[in-house]
């Protein structure tokens, strides 16, 4: 585990990167003796900064369930980040581009839990009990690390590349679906450019909800009822330029729409 001091630097690195949307080189490859419990340190530094700061936790996001993402940076489980308030926005929304790094854009399932779920522990069927209703999202992940060239520890530093989310306005019972078989078309400016389905997301979206409440069990946390827990991208990440309107129409769930401004003052 490294130094108080180094996570301390660290994490104030990250948290000037995300002000001035000025990226930092990758904490890897400056600090290549650091490991995944740093990362979580370094990603908890920043997370309490900010709720020092008036921020409240409303749920968690679950990344890397995707195969490919997974064999993309060496690593066999997927991570997680912290979702807080000021990170949603209502469908249809502008979002602004001056306050994004590298925006790329991911659409998935978002689910509010019914109930407290502890782990360890967790099943699959644990999760689907606990999911009260399920949600068209899209999330849009940025990254602080310049140009993407992140390892599994970057990214968990980063907050698993969080960014921000908008989630439908239309909640179903999980219990009216099968989450695997739920399909996801993705179309930027009235074009489908990608498509899915809830089994990209290890087999389940539900089974990362279980992942997820036994891994924050390591950190003494519960999920709580009313968290908002996003499992992972059914499809790569599309890159995001001014003006774009992403929209993901999903079977039984209906459409969500993220809106970007016109600001081409991007960071990259």
């Amino acid at each position: 585990m490294a130094n108080l001091a180094l996570i301390a630097e660290l994490a104030d690195q990250l948290w000037e990167a995300d002000k001035s949307c000025v990226c930092v080189e990758p904490l890897t490859g400056r600090h290549p003796e650091l490991g995944v419990d740093d990362a979580y340190a370094i990603q908890t530094h920043n997370v309490d900064r900010r709720v020092a700061a008036g921020a409240h936790i409303q749920g968690r996001k679950v990344g890397l369930t995707s195969r490919s993402m997974q064999e993309l940076l060496g690593v066999d489980e997927p991570d997680f980040g912290v979702l807080l308030d000021d990170m949603f926005v209502e469908d249809g929304d502008e979002i602004s581009l001056a306050d994004m790094v590298q925006p790329r854009v991911e659409a998935e399932m978002a689910f509010v839990l019914d109930c407290d779920l502890a782990g360890p522990g967790v099943t699959t069927a644990n999760a689907l009990a606990a999911i009260g209703g399920v949600l068209p999202a899209i999330e849009i992940v940025d990254s602080r690390v310049d140009d993407w060239r992140i390892k599994l520890v970057d990214t968990v530093a980063d907050n698993a590349s969080s960014g921000k989310l908008v989630l439908g306005g239309r909640m179903r019972k999980v219990t009216e679906l099968d989450l695997r078989l739920v399909g996801m078309a993705l179309s930027r400016n009235g074009a489908v450019i990608d498509t899915g389905a809830g089994a990209a997301a290890l087999g389940n979206p539900a089974r990362c909800v279980a992942w997820l409440a036994n891994k924050v069990a390591q950190f003494q946390i519960t999920l709580r009822a009313g968290d908002v827990i996003l499992p992972g991208a059914v499809h790569r990440m599309v890159t995001v330029s001014p003006g774009d309107v992403f929209r993901a129409e999903y079977a039984h769930l209906g459409a969500v729409t993220a809106r970007f401004s016109n600001n081409s003052e991007v960071a990259t």
